[in-house]
């Protein structure tokens, strides 16, 4: 049968895309298509037009589809509903993401959006349901901002995966979400477990790997174990590295066995993680190793530890995690010494080098240019090994003149070693370091520490920061601490910087508007804190009229 003709007036196939292309263009770049019935004048109003004639054919082109069945209800959410200035609180932080999707300055104005992920912890913290009106627009931040999706999933819900099934943007709670949200098989469930561990999507069996790995270790590990040799290297990888939560010496003889793995990453992976475990066959291995290289010379005064790298990466060190290609700009033999004491038990060094302390060992100087590599690879070894008492003997007292440390090799690695020690002693810390050295190199060490943070650390930071604006200096400079500062100082100490909050006068050579912008930075800080405490206080409200259902 031949199809009829179009009307005149029936725009061409693609013609939508055109307009959408050229608008993206602009029309100085490309040419709008034009149909019968255009209208005159300057390009973008003939695009306008043309649009808004398109978009009334592609509504009134619709032809009516068959009625679809009417989904089933949505699932009830026992959990108790939000207090009303709660509720009212998330609608104003979610309609704050709307105003400012297109960024530009905020003046003292508390950025509303950076404070929603400690709003949804809180919430989460107290149990409450999700107001359902505003399900849709939780949906929307997460959708765009991936770090909120855990928090806003455990949030909204269930009804948030009955939301995911009808609007294809909101997939991700679905994938986000192993098993459509169905209850984890127990284990005392083994048919269930083994089905969904055979027959799953491989997004599922690592989520139940996961879940099973935080609940029973050694059922979770011998799940694994049934299927090993059959995986595909890459799902071999990341099933292995769910070990690392829950990593202990039961799990030894399965990574040994890995150590065989035809894959290159699988092996270095079951290594580091043997590694991490001092008393392993592997860490004995290592530190055999490492200790051949690394020894005290008593010829020297004063007495200095002497390196003599390896010289060949055999097979053997090879199957032990070490990768025998140095990455360019090293040379090989320092890049396997780092790698046999990164890997070494920290614990075998004060017998090696005659019984001293770690904070000891790390004074001792070190010949022939070797010190920078033996004590970054003691770094990484701290990390990997959770080593307090190395940290601090890398890290060196806070208020030392260099702010390299006697061991860390940068700010980073300093970062790492910070976070071994517990959460008092890190702020205090960083504390230190801020009251010697300033704000300028501070800014990795605050994102370890715990918020909120410590009041000490707080005024450390605010300080600082004080100092700065009466210095002069470059006030954009400390836009990001400032940031850093609005999320993380402890609400309750808002009222002590108020004297913040007056115009300086400014310094003959400070920058330009400084002290205007110093005053707003503060006013803004002094708002969020406030706006924090305001959160807190109305989540702890009695609840709102109504039920979370």
């Amino acid at each position: 049968m031949t199809r009829p003709p179009a009307p005149a007036d029936t725009p061409e196939p693609g013609v939508w895309e055109e307009l959408v292309t050229t608008a993206l263009l602009g029309t100085d770049r490309r040419r709008s298509p034009v149909g019968p019935g255009a209208t005159t004048g300057s390009a973008p109003l003939v695009l306008l037009d043309t649009a808004a004639r398109e978009t009334v054919r592609r509504r009134a082109g619709l032809r009516p589809a068959r009625a679809a069945r009417r989904p089933e209800p949505a699932p009830a959410d026992p959990r108790p509903a939000l207090p009303a200035a709660a509720a009212r609180r998330l609608a104003a932080l979610l309609a704050d993401r709307a105003m400012t999707a297109g960024g530009g300055r905020r003046g003292a104005a508390p950025d509303l959006m950076e404070l929603l992920p400690q709003w949804l912890a809180l919430a989460n913290a107290h149990g409450y349901a999700a107001p359902p009106v505003l399900l849709p627009a939780l949906l929307d931040a997460a959708r765009g901002r991936t770090d909120l999706r855990p928090a806003v999933l455990a949030f909204a819900g269930g009804r948030a995966l009955w939301l995911a099934r009808l609007n294809p943007d909101w997939r991700f709670a679905l994938r986000a979400t192993p098993w459509g949200g169905a209850a984890l098989p127990r284990l005392d469930e083994p048919d269930r477990l083994r089905r969904l561990w055979q027959e799953g999507l491989f997004a599922e069996r690592v989520a139940l790997l996961a879940a099973m790995r935080s609940r029973e270790p050694a059922a979770a590990r011998e799940l694994l174990a049934s299927t090993w040799a059959t995986e595909r290297a890459e799902d071999r990888l990341m099933f292995l590295d769910s070990l690392r939560m829950g990593l202990d010496a039961r799990d030894e003889p399965f990574l040994e066995r890995a150590l065989d793995d035809r894959s290159r990453n699988v092996r270095a992976t079951a290594a580091e993680l043997l590694s991490a475990l001092p008393l392993s066959a592997l860490a004995a291995r290592m530190a055999v190793r490492a200790m051949a290289c690394v020894a005290l010379d008593h010829t020297l005064q004063p007495v200095t530890i002497g390196v003599e790298a390896p010289h060949e990466c055999d097979p053997s060190m090879e199957r032990d995690g070490v990768v025998a290609k140095p990455p360019g700009g090293r040379g090989e033999r320092s890049w396997w010494l780092g790698q046999l004491v990164e890997a070494a038990p920290l614990s075998s060094w004060p017998g090696r080098l005659g019984g001293r302390t770690p904070r000891e060992i790390v004074a001792l100087p070190v010949a022939d240019g070797w010190q920078g590599e033996l004590h970054a690879a003691w770094c990484r070894a701290a990390v990997r090994q959770r080593d307090a008492t190395w940290s601090r003997a890398l890290l060196g007292a806070p208020g030392a003149p260099e702010a390299g440390g006697p061991g860390a090799v940068s700010l980073a690695e300093r970062a790492r070693l910070l976070s071994t020690l517990d959460a008092g002693e890190r702020a205090d810390w960083v504390a230190g370091f801020i009251a010697t050295h300033g704000l300028s190199e501070a800014f990795q060490l605050l994102g370890v520490c715990a918020v909120p943070w410590a009041p000490p650390l707080g005024r450390a930071v605010v300080d600082a920061l004080d100092i700065a604006r009466d210095a002069g200096s470059y006030p954009w400079s400390f836009s990001g601490v400032m940031g850093l500062a609005e999320r993380c100082l402890d609400p309750a100490e808002a009222s002590r910087f108020d004297a913040l909050l007056a115009i300086p006068e400014e310094p003959e050579d400070a920058s330009p508007g400084a002290g205007g912008y110093w005053a707003e930075a503060f006013q803004r800080l002094v708002s969020t804190l406030r706006l924090r405490a305001a959160m807190t206080r109305e989540l702890t409200s009695p609840p709102g009229p109504g039920h979370g259902t």
